[in-house]
């Protein structure tokens, strides 16, 4: 049977992106998007390439929408070999290039942003990890930022010492963080838990000014969903390069 990925927040942008490069290299691909339409829509555009393809509608800060997910990918696969966890916000501002909103930022904005940021991704992650470790090569990537980068913030150096937006930022830092704390409780399975930072891409995030390609974006993540058994554990990373956390 083919490998299964399901890539969360995917009906377009990185998302859409990288289940088209899994598509492309044989896997069964799962789009989702808050909105089932938005997900049927994703999916149709992938089988007509060729691609194998399903939709689920998920809200991942929605505990009924992702049991019903994890229902519906047991039920029809049985395993999931690959986890994208893709779907995030930014709220601090309408780019991710503000100045520092430490001092400004709502609870409201801060609450929300870590509800999809974080604690949506540890739920589901959660939930997916019996279906996962069924896998005989399980692959779990959380798409984080160099935002999220303690190092290169604390660098005044460092190309993005000057933009901090806060909420955003610190939701990242502590998605790597999760990402250290499942690898090791699962270094002694076939499971491998990444981190991957696709860069500064055109999409509705990154605005047109972004230097990179969404199809150079996604690279990163699927590099990471494709390692072998040798492959990282733990780590965070940039087009195969290692990135300080």
């Amino acid at each position: 049977m083919k490998k299964v990925a399901l890539i969360t927040g995917s009906y377009k942008g990185i998302g859409f992106e990288t289940a088209k490069q899994l598509g492309q290299n044989e896997f069964i691909v799962i789009v989702s998007a808050r909105k089932g339409k938005r997900a049927d829509e994703a999916a149709e555009r992938l089988k007509a390439e060729g691609i194998e393809a399903f939709s689920v509608k998920l809200d991942i800060t929605d505990e009924k929408e992702v049991d019903k997910a994890c229902k519906y990918i047991a039920e029809k696969f049985g395993k999931l070999d690959v986890l994208v966890n893709n779907a995030g916000i930014q709220l601090d501002n309408d780019s991710p290039n503000v100045p520092n909103s430490v001092e400004t930022v709502s609870h409201k904005i801060l609450k929300e942003t870590f509800e999809s940021n974080f604690f949506g991704v540890v739920g589901l992650t959660q939930k997916l990890l019996p279906l996962i470790v069924k896998s005989e090569q399980g692959r779990i990537v959380n798409v984080s930022s160099i935002m999220g980068s303690l190092t290169m913030h604390a660098d005044k150096t460092s190309p993005i010492f000057n933009l901090k937006p806060f909420a955003y930022d610190a939701s990242k830092t502590a998605l790597n963080q999760f990402t250290v704390h499942l690898a090791a409780a699962l270094d002694n399975t076939k499971v491998k838990v990444n981190s991957a930072h696709p860069g500064w891409v055109k999409t509705d995030l990154g605005g047109e000014n972004a230097p990179m390609t969404v199809e150079d974006g996604a690279k990163s993540i699927v590099e990471l969903c494709m390692i072998d058994e040798n492959g990282p554990n733990g780590g965070f990373f940039h087009m195969g390069k290692p990135l300080p956390w």
